[in-house]
């Protein structure tokens, strides 16, 4: 499938501001799921200076810094990409794979340990626990049925703007954007010892909306597979209708902006997104 998205991100402040350094994390990333033909990126004022780097993550980034005042500033991306994964389940299973709860073997825990943060006893590792035994303690099993389980019984909303909800509180109320369904899935998955990730990026269906969006899930590690995706938004497996760009253990640091910026204003963002599949 081939994916032709154009976004755009405006940032209109009251009054005159300085902008401090700022990363942007929005060009997609290539690997054998997805391959990247067309790429652009406008940034508005244009930077002072620039540089394109990974980070810790494998993640595609611009750090950019700029100089002078401003009321605004806007990027314009436009990119063609090839999705590739017909099929998510593509791999074999190796033995720590398939039996929770999920135990990496010694060369793999140290690199993966940021991935699976301790969940302390609660409710989500509980709810965890509860349908991992309803699923016979079998990895593909519990992650069909977590990724199905909070797409049937969680109330989406929309939130353009705010970090994601604690994973307690999504799953207290039955109520959350796509990215708090990614962070409530990939806290279930660290109390069973999976390694888990939040993921940013676009979906056909979410991206061909009438107010097209960014959206967000989950991935995890399979020794035998690499990182594979789950949305529990759809209750599906990721395959070609998704275009990941970044991905962390943290949120934060998967955002498609990070920066600040000096000045007596508040900021206003404006955003839009057409997408094309062919």
């Amino acid at each position: 499938m081939r994916i032709s998205v154009v976004h755009s991100t405006v940032y209109r402040y009251a009054s005159p501001v300085y902008l401090e350094p700022h990363t942007f994390r929005l060009r997609p990333r290539e690997d054998g799921c997805q391959r990247l033909e067309q790429y652009a990126l406008q940034i508005s004022p244009a930077p002072t200076g620039q540089t394109q780097c990974l980070d810790h993550d494998g993640n595609v980034i611009i750090q950019a810094w700029f100089s002078g005042l401003t009321q605004e500033l806007a990027l314009y991306t436009a990119f063609q990409i090839e999705t590739l994964r017909d099929n998510p389940f593509d791999f074999l299973l190796s033995p720590c794979d398939r039996q929770l709860p999920m135990q990496y073997p010694d060369p793999f825990r140290a690199p993966l340990a940021s991935y699976v943060p301790a969940v302390p006893p609660g409710p989500v590792r509980a709810f965890a626990e509860s349908l991992a035994e309803e699923c016979g303690m079998q990895t593909m099993a519990f992650l069909s049925a977590l990724n199905l389980r909070l797409n049937q019984t969680t109330r989406q909303v929309v939130r353009h703007e705010g970090a994601p909800l604690p994973p307690e509180e999504t799953l207290r109320t039955r109520e959350g954007s796509c990215r708090d369904l990614a962070v409530l899935f990939c806290a279930a998955c660290h109390s069973l010892g999976i390694a888990a990730r939040f993921v940013s990026g676009y979906e056909r269906d979410s991206a061909l909306e009438d107010e097209g969006d960014l959206h967000a899930w989950a991935e995890v590690y399979f020794q035998g597979g690499g990182w594979r995706g789950y949305d529990p938004s759809r209750g599906l497996a990721v395959g070609t209708s998704h275009v990941p760009v970044a991905a962390a253990a943290n949120p934060l640091l998967a955002a498609p902006v990070t920066g600040t910026f000096r000045g007596q204003s508040r900021a206003q963002m404006h955003f839009s997104i057409s997408m094309q599949v062919k």
